[in-house]
């Protein structure tokens, strides 16, 4: 019986270090998942991080939110998601953020508002959104006191996320749905309805959705259906990629933020297939929307 135990002890002893060791990986690769999704396809900093002259994001406030957004029903200001204890998330638990990311309810019990798109992010999956919180642990703590968003509309929680994993990547359609929801893609490429919310009923992703990026100046969302005079169906795989990875259109304008192409491209080929391929579903919708001007033509 003594036998049995000293055994029992030495193989948990060889054993300790091996477990930490692969724990210490598996964490790693939480982490590095994050950071993929943050500055990828989910591109948490095109609204928490506050844009430069150029209208790009200041590093220098990486994930420090206190973006002015009046292209709501109200005025927003990004929340600051950077682990400072005072003025971010540095004293929330996981499963607070968590919560707020998924069902847009805050550590205070407040509700969330657009362009937060709690809508989206509801249907993430639990493996990526714990991913995501690991990496946000990791960034740099500013401390930036953030004013408080206020609303002309009722706000709403989001039900209890399922958590279930993201589409298997062999199902390239599902999985580029997937992605696309991190992206909240139709979101911004989808016009209000009479009641202010994107209307995907009758218009979605047929473009027309108008933001300012600077105050009186508007640009509007592309339409990104499968139409061929007014959507891209007419735009091969690469002009389509070229336009969601460097912000430039099939007649070579620079697109103007808020498309988050430096973001997305961090995104890897095989994730920018599934993305692609899921965009050529959408149904088509004849809607002409105005081209933008360039992005240096609009910065004059």
């Amino acid at each position: 019986m003594k036998t049995l135990v000293v055994t029992f002890i030495m193989s948990v002893a060889f054993l300790s270090p091996r477990a930490e060791s692969a724990n210490a990986q598996d964490q790693q690769a939480l982490r590095a998942r994050g950071e993929y999704l943050v500055n990828g396809p989910a591109a948490c900093g095109n609204c928490h991080t506050q844009r430069a002259a150029d209208l790009f994001a200041d590093q220098s406030k990486y994930l420090a939110g206190g973006n002015r957004i009046e292209d709501v029903p109200g005025l927003a200001f990004s929340k600051n998601i950077t682990p400072d204890n005072d003025t971010g998330i540095g004293s929330w638990t996981d499963t607070q953020i968590i919560r707020a990311i998924r069902e847009g309810v805050t550590r205070e019990g407040n509700l969330l508002g657009p362009p937060m798109p709690i809508d989206y992010y509801n249907k993430m999956s639990d493996d990526d959104v714990k991913a995501i919180v690991a990496y946000l642990r990791t960034v740099k703590p500013i401390r930036n006191e953030v004013m408080e968003s206020s609303y002309k509309i009722q706000l709403h929680a989001e039900p209890p996320a399922k958590g279930l994993p993201a589409p298997p990547k062999t199902d390239k359609v599902a999985y580029g749905a997937y992605l696309a929801g991190l992206a909240h893609c139709l979101g911004c490429h989808t016009p209000p309805g009479a009641n202010g919310a994107p209307d995907y009923d009758h218009l979605k992703g047929a473009g027309g959705r108008s933001f300012h990026p600077i105050a009186g100046k508007l640009v509007r969302g592309a339409n990104i259906t499968s139409d061929k005079e007014t959507g891209i169906g007419s735009w091969t795989d690469a002009e389509v990629k070229r336009a969601i990875t460097k912000g430039i259109d099939r007649d070579g304008r620079q697109l103007v933020p808020p498309m988050p192409y430096p973001y997305f491209k961090n995104m890897t080929p095989e994730d920018l297939d599934a993305l692609v391929a899921y965009i050529r579903t959408l149904p088509a919708i004849s809607n002409k929307v105005e081209p933008n001007v360039s992005l240096e033509a609009y910065l004059k």
